[in-house]
């Protein structure tokens, strides 16, 4: 049976949902140990809420929460990694790993693209390691292209591949 997914702006009383998702879906990725402020910054959800917007996908039916993902279309906020004053950016996308392969994170990602256009956005920035592989694959399907020039390292061991989607004039 298929899910109906809607996508909006996460409540207060849901960023704990919220943390729990992404914790577990970044827990789950073959390859990559979840520690440290990384760790710290995914769970925090309330404080990104205050510079960001948390998106979240839910179950139509239930009102279940899916996953979650963050947008960015402040280069000043705390949380943007190199990003242009003419450009968004998405953070942080998780899918419930019990949600994954239903379309959750197509519907996160297009919410995001949809926004970025709305605001005017030249483009829309991400970055993703090497062991993302589902969301590569899905990236590169919405669009989205290889930008090596803005790769990066952070923590001295995680390499950050740059992606960039042109949504606007």
């Amino acid at each position: 049976m298929a899910v109906s997914i809607e996508v909006r702006v996460a409540e207060v009383h849901e960023y704990d949902r919220v943390s729990e998702i992404m914790l577990t879906a970044y827990g789950t990725l073959p390859g990559f140990r979840l520690e440290g402020a990384y760790a710290e910054e995914l769970a925090d959800v309330a404080g990104r809420s205050a510079s960001t917007l948390q998106l979240v996908a839910v179950d139509g039916g239930t009102g279940a929460i899916l996953g979650a993902v963050t947008y960015l279309d402040d280069a000043a906020s705390p949380y943007a990694q190199p990003m242009r004053e003419d450009e968004a950016a998405l953070r942080m996308l998780g899918v419930d790993p019990a949600s994954q392969g239903r379309g959750v994170g197509a519907a996160l990602v297009q919410a995001c693209i949809d926004r970025a256009r709305q605001d005017g956005r030249a483009r829309l920035v991400l970055h993703t390691t090497e062991w993302m592989t589902a969301g590569r694959r899905l990236y590169e399907r919405l669009g989205f292209r290889r930008s090596p020039e803005r790769d990066s390292t952070v923590e001295d061991r995680i390499h950050l591949l740059g992606y960039v989607l042109e949504v606007g004039p």
